[in-house]
């Protein structure tokens, strides 16, 4: 990554003109079976989507604030860089009603219903299907952003040194992000090629981090765990063999 990257949309421009083909995340839900691998283009193809409709369709802009009722999970993931991209702030578990829009997965529509703004739900299902019923209130994710374009050019700059992220308490700005997340990726020698396996959630740093950020910030990449208990004893050790994974935060 370019020592110049200061927010984590820059980290993934990077990553996109270092080796857009290699992979960036690849998720499993043990609860579906679901297994997603997403090489550094097609993320950023996501990311680029949301972007649009988060700055466009939801007229979200800098300085406004996310609250992202989501676990760990891809298309958790693409908000938290899609946000990055227009330099909305998010707030990992934050109160929607102090939030000018909500993203929500399908077990938290009731406490996102707080929000007086505009409201996001992803079913969360395999390959990003969509609600079988759109939730009342809510825009559903999977139906929006299909069409949303592929290119996404902010309104305004994003400031590396504007809020990007509340979590654990602590507010962080684009720049300090990205310090912690080389940090961190430092602190677990992880270097380009590594694979981070990880079964941490994402409602805290440490999970965010070895979920997505250190390993953006190596030119790593994560393999991103969901529902764990529901594997079989021997299951972890295939994973981990057949994954290539390096490192593990579990």
């Amino acid at each position: 990554m370019n020592a110049s990257d200061r927010t984590p949309a820059d980290l993934l421009r990077s990553a996109l003109a270092t080796d857009p083909a290699r992979p960036l995340i690849t998720f499993y839900d043990d609860a579906t079976g679901e297994r997603v691998e997403l090489s550094v283009a097609t993320f950023a193809n996501w990311v680029s989507k949301t972007a649009n409709l988060l700055q466009g369709d939801l007229a979200a802009a800098p300085g406004d604030r996310l609250a992202l009722l989501l676990p760990a999970h891809w298309q958790s993931a693409v908000w938290l860089l899609a946000c990055s991209s227009v330099g909305v702030t998010v707030g990992i578990g934050g109160d929607p009603a102090d939030a000018d829009l909500v993203v929500s997965g399908p077990d938290t529509l009731d406490a996102a219903r707080a929000c007086g703004g505009e409201r996001v739900a992803l079913a969360l299902r395999p390959l990003g299907g969509r609600f079988p019923q759109p939730p009342d209130g809510f825009i559903d994710y999977a139906v929006e952003v299909p069409g949303q374009g592929d290119r996404f050019v902010p309104y305004a700059p994003v400031d590396p040194d504007g809020p990007a992220l509340s979590v654990d308490g602590t507010e962080l700005t684009s720049a300090q992000l990205v310090a912690r997340a080389r940090e961190d990726a430092d602190g677990r020698g992880l270097t380009a090629g590594s694979r981070l396996m990880s079964g941490l959630s994402y409602g805290s740093w440490e999970g965010l981090s070895a979920g997505l950020f250190a390993p953006l910030a190596a030119g790593a990449s994560a393999v991103l765990c969901r529902h764990l208990d529901r594997l079989p004893a021997d299951g972890l050790e295939k994973r981990a063999e057949s994954e290539r994974v390096t490192h593990r935060a579990l």
